[in-house]
């Protein structure tokens, strides 16, 4: 079979939970140096095999077709040739059930470009920022912490990561260590459906908004002159968070208006 398109290798693969995995691939050429939050493709032929645990596909791929999709890169801004992906496994789409399938050394496509506006560049340094995110929304995050907690020493920087139970918190190790480390980051996840063991919040993430857990944790207030919001993941939390938030005097932005409340849905 053909895979001239073909561009890059696997070289790390975690399988977080059997419909999560954390995927590094190195690609052939280094692209440009990107915005952290920005995204790129990734792609497969149609003739690749699909993961063991997958569905019926809902529109049979064609074998000579190269499938893509977008996927945000959690990767610091200046890896240019290494890039890490956190992928949720759509159990009868086309792309990630062949991703779920390679393994490390296995050949894959990576686009060449990296683009988006999803970026913190955008909030200015000393301003407060809060991430709210919901399942691999996490993964911008995780590059903006990567690429910038070090420049942002009079900037707040707050995680809020939702999820039904502990082990849908991807990164949850590497926040926990950041927010052991720096003082101006506060990692608060909070799980819908946690077990005894958890010591943690098991609020919805507008609870925690509404009831003052955020500044009463963080000293971060929900004021858009002081804040600045993103919000990325299950687009249910991102039309009620951002509701909870334009009630607040938030704005969202877009390519042509200004505001402090930035939106991604997967």
């Amino acid at each position: 079979m053909n895979d001239s398109k073909y561009n890059a290798t696997i070289v790390g693969k975690i399988q977080v939970t059997p419909d999560l995995i954390i995927l590094t691939v190195s690609t052939d050429e280094p692209r440009t140096e990107f915005a952290a939050g920005q995204y790129t493709t990734l792609g497969l032929y149609g003739y690749e095999p699909r993961s063991v645990n997958s569905e019926p596909e809902g529109v049979p791929s064609k074998p000579e077709k190269l499938i893509q999709r977008a996927y945000s890169i959690a990767s610091a801004r200046t890896e240019t040739r290494r890039l890490e992906f956190y992928i949720s496994q759509v159990k009868s789409g086309q792309l990630t059930p062949r991703l779920f399938q390679r393994n490390m050394g296995d050949r894959i496509y990576v686009g060449k470009r990296i683009v988006g506006v999803f970026r913190l560049a955008d909030a200015p340094p000393d301003s407060d920022v809060v991430m709210i995110a919901t399942g691999t929304g996490i993964t911008p995050y995780v590059s903006f912490l990567r690429s910038h907690i070090m420049e942002r020493p009079n900037s707040k920087m707050v995680v809020i990561q939702g999820a039904t139970h502990q082990w849908d918190l991807g990164y949850f190790s590497e926040l926990s260590f950041l927010n052991n480390t720096f003082p101006n980051f506060y990692y608060l996840p909070t799980l819908t459906d946690a077990d005894a063991t958890w010591p943690g919040h098991r609020l919805w993430i507008e609870e925690m908004l509404n009831s003052g857990v955020l500044e009463q944790e963080t000293g971060v207030a929900i004021d858009p002159d002081k804040t600045h919001f993103f919000l990325c993941g299950n687009p249910n939390m991102i039309k009620s968070v951002s509701g909870c938030l334009i009630e607040h005097g938030y704005q969202k932005k877009t390519r042509k208006t200004p505001g402090t409340l930035y939106v991604e849905e997967f």
